[in-house]
């Protein structure tokens, strides 16, 4: 039965996830609302849905300065348009003066790859933020690609089952963000229900 299998994946997944790495995502979101630091999401396809949600729920209970560039559609797609997908991160991220206050999260399901040329424009926006000193954090499935290997604290999604790597990643981004803003160490407004 699909389902049975599906949610046995997401208890093994639930099991052996980072909570280490969870737990000093925690502390770095901390460190950086205390020195005034603006946190920055970028995702692409369903992991940019989950930087919208994401930005409220920062913003709103942990009172942290959260923006993402998928939120303004018409910027999205007019440097899409002139200038190619590869940067709109980057260019995001030059016109917010992003600095070393700041901090860069990554929601993807592979991270980005160079050589793959895959979530080119992830790959781009976390070259501009290592020449703007920034953190680099992400929650990424499979072997955490770029994200994983420049970011400062990245926590990858375990992979249980191959096909699904997409829906347990995108899953878990939401469940490991809502640990977040519900950590003491953060969530600063309790939530209405």
């Amino acid at each position: 039965m699909h389902s049975g299998t599906f949610f046995d994946e997401v208890v093994k997944i639930a099991q052996s996830i980072d909570a280490a790495g969870v737990e000093n995502l925690a502390t770095e979101l901390a460190a950086l609302r205390q020195r005034g630091g603006r946190l920055f999401f970028l995702g692409v396809g369903g992991s940019a849905a989950n930087c919208s949600h994401a930005v409220n729920d920062f913003r709103k209970l942990c009172g942290i300065e959260a923006y993402t560039p998928v939120d303004n559609v018409s910027e999205l797609t007019a440097r899409t348009n002139d200038e190619g997908w590869d940067t709109v991160f980057a260019a995001w991220l030059k016109t917010s003066r992003a600095n070393k206050n700041d901090a860069v999260f990554v929601f993807s399901v592979g991270g980005g790859s160079v050589e793959k040329n895959v979530s080119a424009n992830i790959v781009a926006g976390l070259k501009e933020a290592k020449q703007r000193s920034m953190k680099i954090f992400g929650v990424v499935g499979r072997d955490g690609g770029y994200t994983k290997q420049v970011g400062d604290c990245v926590v990858v999604v375990p992979t249980v089952e191959a096909s699904r790597v997409t829906p347990h990643t995108e899953a878990f981004q939401a469940v490991v963000w809502h640990c977040l803003v519900s950590h003491p160490k953060l969530q600063q407004v309790s939530t209405k229900w």
